[in-house]
């Protein structure tokens, strides 16, 4: 017997195929044409994150599908209602997190984009997926559009945006914590404070890396 979902089903499933198909074959930026060191350096610095954000604004730089996966496997086994997700991007991520908010029989998704063609292509997507009216895309910085009009408590925060600021999002939402919040951070490796914060016993979080790209965290207490 094989159980419907949201993530499996029209018209989440082929939207899903085509936007991982599309992502898979654009074309980006090529990071060859500036020193490693300069890319490294932007990607870790605070004040210089929105240059190297001028670089990629057109790039779909979308979570694996693995990754997809995941997000909706914890917003469903967690039975969240209330997701905030820093960097939408193009919306892959939106789309499992919406899906899996869905089928735990509602809830509100709130996600912050800089870019603002990459907020009206995911408004654009979420529409098509369905789930448009479960997702409250915000435009502009996220360190001002996540201070306000929030929900008191937050089951899951996902984490995609600037890696940079990565531990600045996480401070700034801190407090709408819960024991059992889950926050899922996409290349944490990028920003040493972060993990340092979450990997730290007395700053209340459990924290275990995924593969070579996720950080899992749950607040506990």
């Amino acid at each position: 017997m094989t159980t419907k979902n949201t993530l499996s089903s029209a018209p989440m499933a082929p939207l899903l195929d085509r936007l991982f198909s599309e992502a898979s074959t654009a074309t980006g930026f090529d990071f060859s044409q500036i020193p490693e060191s300069d890319t490294t350096r932007m990607m870790h610095s605070k004040t210089e994150y929105l240059d190297l954000y001028g670089l990629l604004k057109d790039m779909w730089l979308p979570v694996s599908r693995d990754t997809g996966k995941l997000l909706y496997m914890l917003t469903r086994s967690s039975k969240a209602t209330s997701v905030v997700e820093f960097g939408t991007s193009f919306g892959l991520s939106t789309l499992h997190l919406a899906a899996a908010l869905r089928d735990n029989g509602g809830g509100r998704l709130i996600t912050s984009e800089f870019e603002p063609a990459k907020v009206a292509k995911a408004r654009e997507h979420l529409q098509e997926g369905g789930v448009a009216d479960l997702v409250e895309v915000r435009a502009g910085d996220a360190l001002q559009t996540l201070a306000v009009n929030l929900p008191e408590t937050i089951d899951l925060l996902v984490l995609d945006g600037a890696k940079a600021l990565y531990d600045d999002i996480l401070q700034l939402l801190e407090s709408r914590f819960r024991p059992g919040t889950l926050i899922v951070a996409d290349d944490a490796s990028y920003n040493q404070v972060y993990l340092d914060h979450v990997r730290s016993p007395a700053n209340g979080y459990l924290s275990v890396a995924f593969g070579d790209d996720v950080e899992v965290s749950v607040r506990l207490g």
